[in-house]
C-alpha cells in the first residue's frame, strides 16, 4: 500500500436519477425520501456509503487490503474473532486485550484488512471486541437542488406465489418514481484521522473511481438511470487545512436554466464553479 495521505480534502459530488427511486423510505412505504419542509430529494450518507462498499468489494474481488467489513450476510463477531486468530490472541469477553500494545494490533489488524474500516471507521465493540476508529471519510446527505415530484404507478404481476392462488387475477402492486432530480453530496476527508486507520493515497484514489463509477454498478429496476455527474475536488496544501469548507463549496453553484420548466435532464441545470475564487493554499481539481 502506497503512504498514507497528508493533504485535508473536501470534495462536492453531484449525481443524476432518472425515472427512479434513489433511496426509499422504509417509514412511508418506500417513497423516495424528502425534507417535509421544502420537499426537497433527500438521499442518505449510509445509502451512498453502500454502494461505495459494493462497487470497491466488485473492482477488488473482496480480497486484503480491500474486504469489505459491513456487507450481506456479514457475521461482524466472525469478521473480529479472524483478527486474534491471525495474531495469536486470545479474545475476552467484549473485552480488548488488556496490554494496550495488543489492542492496538488488533484494532489495526481490521484497518488494514477491510477497506471500509480504514476509510468510514468502525464501531467493533461487540462480543468479540475489536475497538473502534473514526474514520477519515464521511458524506453528508445529499440534497436535490429543487424540489422533487414524487411520481406514483400501478404495476402487476402476472404469476401467483401458491398453486391454490393460480386461479386468481393479476397482482396489483404500487411503484413510486422521481421523474428527475439532480443531488448534490459533500465529502470531507481527514488527514490526521487517516493516520488512524492507514488510509492512503491508493485507498483516496480508489475512493475517486467509486464515486465516478459506483451507478454503473448499482442498476436495478427501483432505481432508474442515475449517473455521477460532477466529482470537483478541493485539496489543502497540509493536513489541517488552508479554508473553511463551507467556503469552498460556496464555490459551486448549480442552478436551473430559467427556461427550463420542469427539469427532466442534466442539460436543464448550469454548474458554475467560480475557479478564480479558490483559496491560497487549496487546488481545485474537476475529475468529472
Amino acid at each position: 500500500m502506497s503512504d498514507i495521505i497528508k493533504n485535508r480534502y473536501e470534495f462536492v459530488l453531484l449525481f443524476d436519477v432518472k425515472d427512479g427511486n434513489p433511496n426509499g423510505d422504509p417509514d412511508a412505504g418506500n417513497l423516495p425520501r424528502i425534507d417535509p419542509e421544502t420537499g426537497h430529494g433527500l438521499v442518505t450518507d449510509v445509502c451512498l456509503k453502500r454502494k461505495v462498499r459494493n462497487y470497491v468489494g466488485l473492482a477488488k474481488g473482496e480480497q486484503p487490503p480491500h474486504e469489505i467489513y459491513v456487507k450481506e450476510k456479514a457475521v461482524l463477531n466472525s469478521q473480529h474473532l479472524r483478527s486474534y486468530e491471525e495474531l495469536n490472541l486470545k479474545h475476552e469477553s467484549k473485552k480488548l486485550p488488556k496490554n494496550q500494545e495488543e489492542a492496538k494490533q488488533v484494532t489495526d489488524w481490521m484497518c488494514q484488512n477491510f477497506y471500509d474500516i480504514r476509510t468510514f471507521g468502525a464501531v467493533m465493540t461487540t462480543e468479540i471486541n475489536a475497538g473502534q476508529v473514526r474514520g477519515p471519510v464521511q458524506f453528508s446527505f445529499a440534497r436535490s437542488i429543487d424540489r422533487i415530484f414524487t411520481g406514483e404507478h400501478s404495476i402487476t404481476r402476472m404469476a401467483v406465489t401458491n398453486e391454490k392462488d393460480f386461479e386468481k387475477e393479476r397482482t396489483m402492486g404500487r411503484k413510486f418514481t422521481v421523474p428527475y432530480g439532480i443531488y448534490r453530496m459533500h465529502g470531507f476527508i481527514s488527514a490526521p484521522l487517516a493516520r488512524n486507520t492507514g488510509f492512503s493515497n491508493d485507498d483516496l484514489e480508489l475512493l475517486w473511481e467509486t464515486l465516478q463509477n459506483m451507478f454503473d454498478h448499482d442498476r436495478s429496476a427501483a432505481r432508474g438511470e442515475m449517473s455521477c455527474r460532477k466529482l470537483i475536488v478541493f485539496k489543502h496544501d497540509g493536513e489541517l487545512g488552508n479554508a473553511p469548507a463551507h467556503k469552498l463549496f460556496d464555490l459551486v453553484t448549480v442552478q436551473k436554466k430559467e427556461e427550463i420548466k420542469p427539469a427532466r435532464s442534466f442539460s436543464d441545470y448550469e454548474v458554475i464553479i467560480d475557479k478564480d475564487g479558490t483559496p491560497a493554499g487549496v487546488t481545485l481539481e474537476e475529475l468529472v
